[in-house]
């Protein structure tokens, strides 16, 4: 796959937030991963209330999806993250994390959305991913 992120001057820089603004990518196979929470394969929550682990798990299993499609998070061009409750002073919390997994040269697009709920009440936060790669 070809990459390029883009960083305009016009608009503020994003990188210290875990992601860019603009993702070009050019590959012959797209992987949409649907979205992914803390549970573990026996469906139980990894986290409790901790926003820190439970985004933590939630890349892990991101990765997981994604290598059965043979991809990686080097792959991801697009994340959007929905956190419940989402408060402004849990931002530090999430460019932790992110910066954990994603490398600075492979930043993806991603839109971050408080929201009211997710499916189950010990869900803090659920993720999906687009990935490009070539075959």
């Amino acid at each position: 796959m070809t990459r390029q992120s883009f960083h305009p001057e016009a608009l503020f820089p994003s990188t210290d937030f875990g992601f860019a603004q603009v993702v070009t990518a050019q590959g012959s196979k797209l992987v949409f991963c649907a979205g992914q929470t803390a549970w573990d394969k026996d469906m139980k929550i990894v986290g409790a209330y901790d926003l820190a682990q439970q985004m933590e798990k939630t890349l892990e299993n991101i990765q997981h999806a994604l290598a059965e499609a043979g991809a990686t998070l080097k792959d991801v061009v697009r994340l959007t993250i929905y956190i419940v409750d989402y408060h402004s002073d849990q931002l530090e919390t999430i460019t932790g994390v992110l910066g954990k997994f994603f490398e600075k040269d492979a930043l993806p697009a991603n839109t971050l959305l408080g929201i009211q709920s997710l499916a189950l009440p010990e869900f803090l936060v659920e993720m999906e991913a687009t990935a490009v790669i070539d075959i």
